[in-house]
């Protein structure tokens, strides 16, 4: 066999690692360093390293199945799988209309199957009713960020930011657990004089780096953020001339802080104000400071307004279109920030254009040759879509989501499924949800495709083909490809992801997220290339869109003050031993981009830092939005005197599907667990390991005792990712946020009993 070392991306996180492939006997691949790649720089956690365990015929799928008679899945045929699910899309549209069909995507899909799953939603099946499991995860930091910001990209700046600024408000995020590779960026901050304060209920490893670590009550982030900016105010810490000069909004967003005085924010979330003092102190002591989310203030029925009131700290202390500071989301799914910008969310076009905008519709009905006003409008968010299975939506296909383990009130939501006409599921494993399938078909997975995936940073990144997958299974694009075609659109689905990504880049052009200037060669010699990147004027002479970022001149010339910095040469600043990056001022070549001929137009470089000339509102201002605390949708009483909080464990990914195949991970996480602080665990009578059950007003879920004073005694946590009897997700609150239709999974009132002998029996 020839040892070719190809390098790509891990297909789990949203850092998306690098990592070099080489393909091995037995048709899988071994992992190796990747040292180039600035993102981790080599670093791995295990379950990047051990993802080829995935590849393994005894893991995966390899022939697609669908439901006998008798009710079992078995095997069959490529051409009875896809006849089977075309044959039943079709009978339900007749019978119901098109908006009886359903689709739900992933965040971990690349560019080019986000992008072709919207498209045949749209154009092929004419159904409104798509979303993904994205909505899950960010859209409250999505719908925050583009309120105050006109543009949603989870980082307006690269990691290597982070330990050059001079303190980080790092709120309801774990990254020594859900993003270990990243956790340097943290440990290089206060290596390099910075602070780090953690915002978490729970005193995770993250926390325990922390300079100063707040543990709120679940619920409570909002009425935390409001009391810090009332501080900002009463102690005279507001930059009154960078907000006069950059905002919007302020005497509003002022007058609501001004209602949540330490002493009450202190009653809510029992964060002392004296903490709250030190918080505001160290935030506002150097220069340059950043505020940065993750699923914990997000995932609540007023994430939008959490995240909000963080953005507003940000704005009213100057740190938000600066160099070295800002607000940030930690997006968490491999191509999260991707899967959200090209057209499987149920309110969006691909480039992040809104599906209501008539403009956007006839620039991407033009891309798809058809009628702008034979696109469906927007449909149900992600939870409602679920919620509407077997009612209005009778038949359904699923592409890379596991809903049965990661939706809230997932007992509720797996009866759902059950009641559906007719299930498709494409996956690389028989999943949870794909075992309750009609049909289920076996799809490639990172090292079998090549494709593009966004990360954390607004990087777009080239993963490559490694090694032929196994007879039996098909790519994604392959899937849309043989059912539009037995659909009656045998054009516009093409199952080269190079082709699909020059669809996509004419599709995207001009929008929010802008991938017109970048394609697979450029990805081929650069370490990603960041978003927003138009393609070059026309050789006529047309000027760029307004508000296009400029490439950097040429001739020396410095750009004005604010214009976006290039990144250094080969991204790798942070490296030991490495040259430092050109000051803020000062202008670099673009990595991998040749300088081009007199005559020829220079490439857009690339955008890696948002915001430092004006934001992507109308007026160029970021605009503060006004917003107060309130209660969670389910408060403890008592009946359910207790609050749960979920998350994730560092063995462990998402759902589970694939990582509790791997041998080494479940080791290391066998199952899930109840987290409980002494002082409750005395009150329950419960020791370590014992059986609790766990009880909501929408189920109950069983895991033995991890007791710890590491977490608030007024709160209990489980991990998501395994189905059955300790499934997580029975018991979370399915209230939606007004603006995102985000879930409550953060916080929801129960009450846990130890499981004696004789009822466990």
């Amino acid at each position: 066999m020839r040892n070719t070392t190809i390098p790509t991306h891990c297909p789990y996180c949203a850092l998306q690692c690098g990592m070099n492939l080489t393909p091995v006997d037995g048709g899988s691949v071994a992992v190796s360093e990747r040292a180039d790649f600035p993102v981790n720089r080599g670093a791995l956690c295990g379950k990047g390293r051990t993802a080829p365990q995935v590849l393994a015929p005894g893991a995966r799928l390899t022939s697609p199945l669908v439901r006998a008679a008798d009710g079992a899945l078995v095997p069959a045929g490529w051409d009875e799988a896809l006849d089977r699910i075309a044959g039943n899309l079709e009978r339900t549209r007749a019978e119901y209309g098109a908006d009886a069909l359903g689709v739900f995507g992933g965040g971990g899909l690349t560019n080019e199957k986000a992008y072709a799953l919207g498209k045949f939603a749209r154009v092929v099946l004419g159904t409104s009713q798509i979303d993904y499991n994205g909505r899950f995860c960010m859209s409250s930091a999505a719908a925050a960020g583009t309120r105050a910001f006109g543009l949603d990209r989870g980082l307006p700046f690269p990691l290597e930011d982070v330990p050059r600024t001079g303190c980080v408000i790092l709120v309801g995020s774990n990254p020594a657990e859900t993003m270990p590779p990243s956790l340097r960026y943290f440990t290089e901050l206060r290596d390099n004089g910075g602070t780090l304060i953690v915002v978490d209920p729970r005193r995770t490893r993250t926390a325990e780096l922390a300079d100063l670590h707040l543990a709120p009550r679940p619920g409570t982030d909002l009425a935390l953020a409001l009391g810090m900016l009332h501080l900002v105010v009463a102690e005279g810490r507001v930059d009154e001339a960078y907000v006069e000069e950059r905002t919007s909004g302020w005497e509003e967003a002022r007058a609501a802080a001004m209602a949540h005085w330490p002493e009450h924010v202190e009653r809510i979330t029992g964060v002392s104000v004296p903490e709250l003092r030190e918080a505001v102190r160290l935030f506002c002591a150097p220069e340059a400071a950043m505020v940065l989310t993750a699923r914990g203030p997000e995932q609540q029925a007023k994430g939008t307004d959490t995240v909000g009131a963080w953005i507003n700290l940000c704005l009213a202390t100057g740190r938000a279109g600066r160099p070295r500071s800002g607000y940030g989301c930690l997006t968490g799914q491999g191509n999260g920030q991707g899967g959200r910008e090209h057209g499987q969310k149920a309110d969006q076009l691909p480039g992040y254009r809104r599906l209501t905008d008539p403009a956007a519709r006839r620039h991407v009905a033009e891309v798809w040759g058809v009628d702008p006003d034979s696109l469906p409008g927007p449909g149900r968010s992600a939870y409602e879509l679920l919620d509407a299975l077997g009612t209005d939506v009778r038949s359904l296909l699923v592409m890379g989501s596991n809903p049965v383990v990661s939706a809230p009130r997932a007992a509720h939501v797996e009866g759902r499924l059950r009641s559906l006409d007719f299930l498709a599921v494409c996956d690389v494993v028989l999943s949870e949800t794909a075992e309750l399938a009609d049909v289920v078909l076996p799809v490639t997975q990172w090292a079998e495709e090549t494709g593009t995936t966004t990360n954390l940073e607004g990087r777009v990144l080239l993963r490559r083909r490694a090694i032929t997958p196994p007879d039996g299974v098909r790519g994604d694009l392959e899937v849309l490809h043989g059912l539009a075609g037995r659909l009656g659109v045998e054009k516009g689905f093409p199952v080269d992801p190079e082709e699909v990504f020059e669809e996509l880049r004419r599709a995207s052009a001009g929008g929010p997220a802008d991938y017109s200037g970048i394609d697979y060669r450029r990805l081929a010699r650069e370490d990603g290339v960041f978003w927003p990147c138009p393609a070059p004027p026309a050789d006529d002479g047309t000027p760029p869109r307004p508000g296009t970022p400029a490439p950097p001149a040429d001739d020396g010339t410095p750009p004005r003050p604010g214009t976006p910095a290039p990144p250094a040469d080969d991204e790798t600043t942070a490296r030991p031993g490495t040259p430092p990056r050109p000051a803020d001022h000062e202008t670099a070549p673009h990595p991998g981009t040749p300088r081009p001929a007199d005559h020829e137009t220079a490439p857009h470089p690339g955008t890696p830092r948002l915001f430092l000339d004006r934001f992507a509102t109308d007026d160029g201002r970021a605009r503060f939005v006004p917003v107060a605390h309130r209660p969670s949708a389910e408060e403890p009483d008592d009946a359910y005197p207790v609050l749960l909080t979920t998350g994730r464990v560092v063995a462990q990914y998402q759902s589970g599907a694939q990582t509790r195949r791997v041998a080494e991970l479940n080791a290391a996480a066998p199952g899930p667990f109840v987290q409980l602080h002494p002082r409750l665990a005395a009150r329950l009578g419960a020791a370590e390991g014992d059986p609790l059950a766990v009880v909501s007003r929408r189920g109950r879920a069983v895991a033995p005792a991890r007791i710890t004073p590491g977490i608030r005694p007024d709160t209990v946590f489980m991990p998501f990712h395994w189905p059955g009897e300790g499934r997580a997700n029975t018991l979370t609150n399915p209230a939606l946020d007004p603006v995102s239709r985000m879930p409550e999974f953060k916080v929801c009132a129960v009450r846990v009993e130890v499981v004696r002998a004789a009822e466990a029996v």
